[in-house]
């Protein structure tokens, strides 16, 4: 330990556990002063002892009082962590220990508060359904600068009502002078607080953004980027540092890459995409196969440290809604330099792999090269040649045709070596919207992905497994793609749901991937596959970015990274950086990989939650005029309050409430996925089929409520709306 100490700091300090005893020998809070002297810290140390004490409250080990003076959280209950409000007022502080459990903050607690606030909370009792209630001591961290919100007016006076709808407390409007924006009730608008909540008043804004009325088109999007924080305008040093950049790739650019410009190169993508990360090529060698898969070059435009670095670092993430894209990167780079359009020069960095004839990658090698795309395909016209076999479209694509069969002969290969390595695969069925000229949908439907999608994919794959190796065999630090298989807790879970339908997930108490994939392969044909593969999915953990290889649970492979849309996502940015530093025999250091994973992870997320929303506001606006419409789904899932279905043909989903079930009293089965009735013993269980009739569609919330339809009468009302449609 004293090895450690003298690699870190200039003087060995005591240890956090002999700080920790001090302090509880002392038994009340202690000036850092007094510390000194129990500790015997000289004044050279004190700076670094500082800096100890920080982190022992960074890990929630110690922690200040107002004075300034540090005390052990335990002793005095007191307990530091996020606040997470609920909709009906009472909320939740999330404990930094994160083996503590959540303390309830009851509605007069909240008031102090706004979600995502950080405090400190003593614990004072228990609640009456038995959960730990906690008392705020101190608010140490406001989250909520700027609030988006509608206005109101109630007898004269003016607030924000917040789309968050974790933040319950309304937002007073302070007095306007001449220069405020003055909005109409009904608007949607951007408040900036001028005071925080606290015991004694509730928070007061000032608009600072009028983004428009509710139902303007586009007016979800807006909402949801100021709601998720979610960065949507580049700095003015990013748009300066972009502007100086060329519009096509220089002689100069060329020093020190390989020319592959000759070689027939294609990119190959979705007909709406404009930002193309990837292009592949594929001969035959002997009994096996080239593969080249080539990346845009990003890193060699985007420096370490520049404004444009630091824009996407923030961003972490593209985010994709319905109609509008959000890019990492200013168009000019995202659309323009970086993206291998075609006819054009472009830099790239190259993964040239060799390929056996069963699929294995026998050697590769990066580099950074100059290519020339031959073409922008699009995977419906490479289906209709390869597998179709499309007269007019081979035709078309004649000159390449033999080269994307070569691809196409080592996907076949690459996809059986998936196959062999026991890599889940769960069908799930994805879907799009379709609007008319007006911005409104016209209809949702499935998005089938074809076998040209899951040709590109296993060549993605390829490369990203040869990145990680690459990195890994180095011993250079990277910023992984990791996938943990289930907590003991949903694998005991999942097991005995399966025991129920006499099943067993093999692999004993640490199933691999290949375990997964065997029974999915068991319960195909099954009419209740649909269940189980549902519940399988959800045993699984999310995959997240860490600098900690555990490999890939999912995908079944040992190491994994991002490697292959640097355009879009920052963590392959830092695997350029990393493979360019590797290669030149240095390493490259961006700063704690484990604070960069956390954050690209959380930036994920708040891309994901943020389309999430507007998918669903959107779906709301779309079902708002089928109220009495009746249909059939599936349940998608089961909570203590009701059962949430999906739409068969219209891909929408909405809540029957538990008040709805029946004349019963329903019970919520967790362990089987299902409502109960007490006295019926009706059961209503995941992936059932059931009719529902729309009952209510409530835009301020994003939510749809059905209401189950008999079954003596669904028939008769379904025939009552094919008349009315004229079938």
């Amino acid at each position: 330990m004293l090895d450690r100490e003298l690699a870190k700091y200039d003087y060995p300090l005591p240890s956090r556990e002999y700080i920790l005893q001090v302090l509880a020998e002392q038994g009340v809070p202690v000036a850092v002063e007094r510390l000194w002297q129990l500790l015997d810290i000289s004044v050279e140390e004190q700076t670094d002892f500082s800096r100890r004490l920080g982190a022992m409250a960074r890990d929630a080990q110690l922690l200040q009082n107002r004075r300034g003076d540090w005390l052990i959280p335990d002793k005095a209950d007191l307990i530091r962590g996020r606040v997470e409000g609920h909709p009906d007022g009472f909320g939740f502080l999330v404990p930094d220990d994160k083996g503590g459990a959540d303390l309830f903050l009851p509605e007069k607690e909240m008031a102090k508060v706004l979600h995502g606030d950080r405090a400190i909370v003593r614990v004072v009792g228990i609640d009456r359904k038995g959960r730990p209630e906690g008392k705020i001591v101190e608010v140490t961290e406001r989250a909520n600068a700027r609030v988006v919100g509608r206005v109101h007016q109630e007898h004269g006076v003016w607030f924000v009502v917040a789309e968050n709808k974790r933040i319950s407390q309304d937002i007073l409007l302070a007095p306007p002078d001449k220069k405020a924006l003055k909005p109409q009730p009904g608007q949607v608008v951007v408040v900036e607080l001028v005071e925080q909540p606290s015991k004694q008043s509730q928070p007061i804004g000032r608009v600072v953004e009028v983004l428009g009325n509710y139902a303007d088109p586009g007016m979800e999007i807006e909402i949801a980027l100021r709601k998720h924080d979610l960065p949507f305008e580049f700095s003015k040093a990013v748009l300066a540092e972009a502007k100086k950049l060329p519009d096509e790739v220089r002689k100069s650019d060329w020093k020190g890459r390989e020319d592959l410009t000759e070689l027939p190169l294609v990119t190959i993508d979705g007909e709406t995409a404009r930002d193309f990360d990837d292009a592949v090529y594929c001969e035959r060698q002997g009994k096996g196969y080239r593969l080249i898969v080539a990346i845009a070059d990003v890193s060699h435009y985007v420096q370490a440290g520049s404004a444009l670095d630091q824009d996407a670092y923030d961003r972490g993430n593209s985010v994709y809604f319905p109609r509008r894209v959000i890019p990492m990167l200013p168009e000019k780079l995202s659309n323009g330099l970086c993206s291998l359009n075609p006819n054009v020069e472009r830099l790239c960095m190259a993964c040239d792999m060799q390929l056996s004839g069963t699929g294995e990658i026998k050697q590769y090698r990066f580099y950074p090269a100059v290519i020339w795309s031959h073409a922008r395909l699009t995977y419906t016209e490479v289906a209709a040649a390869l597998y179709d076999r499309e007269p007019k479209t081979r035709k078309k694509l004649a000159a390449l045709l033999p080269h994307l069969e070569n691809l196409d002969a080592v996907f076949r290969q690459l996809l059986k070596a998936r196959q062999k390595r026991g890599a889940i695969d769960f069908e799930t069925v994805e879907t799009r919207m379709v609007f008319d000229d007006n911005g409104k949908i016209e209809r949702i439907e499935p998005y089938e992905r074809n076998d040209a999608h899951r040709l590109i994919e296993e060549c993605m794959l390829a490369a990203n497994v040869c990145a990680s190796d690459f990195l890994k065999e180095r011993e250079h630090p990277a910023l992984y793609r990791i996938h943990e298989g289930p907590t003991p807790e949903r694998l005991l879970k999942l097991r005995d749901f399966l025991g129920t339908f006499g099943l067993q997930l093999g692999g004993g108490e640490d199933p691999q991937a290949k375990d997964y994939a065997a029974l999915l392969e068991k319960i195909q044909g099954r009419p209740d596959k649909q269940l189980l593969q549902t519940v399988m999915l959800r045993s699984l953990r999310q995959a997240i970015y860490s600098p900690d290889n555990v490999g890939h649970f999912g995908l079944a492979y040992e190491s994994y990274t991002h490697f292959t849309s640097p355009i879009r996502r920052y963590p392959d940015l830092l695997i350029h950086r990393g493979i360019k530093s590797a290669l030149a025999v240095r390493r490259y250091e961006p700063g704690d990989w484990s604070d960069i994973g956390l954050h690209c992870s959380a930036t994920e997320r708040r891309a994901d939650e943020a389309t999430r929303e507007v998918e669903a506001w959107l779906k709301c606006f779309y079902m708002q005029d089928r109220i009495g419409e009746e249909f059939a789904g599936s349940i998608s899932a089961v909570v203590a309050f009701g059962i949430f279905v999906a739409l068969d043909d219209v891909f929408v989903e909405g809540l029957v409430h538990v008040s709805e079930l029946g004349q019963d009293y329903f019970h919520f089965d967790e362990k089987a996925h299902a409502m109960v009735g007490e006295r019926t013993a009706r059961r209503y269980r995941l992936s059932d089929r059931v009719r529902v009739q729309l009952v209510r569609v409530d835009m301020d919330q994003n939510k749809i409520d059905f209401r189950l339809v008999p079954e003596s009468t669904s028939s008769e009302t379904a025939g009552r709306q094919a008349k009315r449609r004229g079938h």
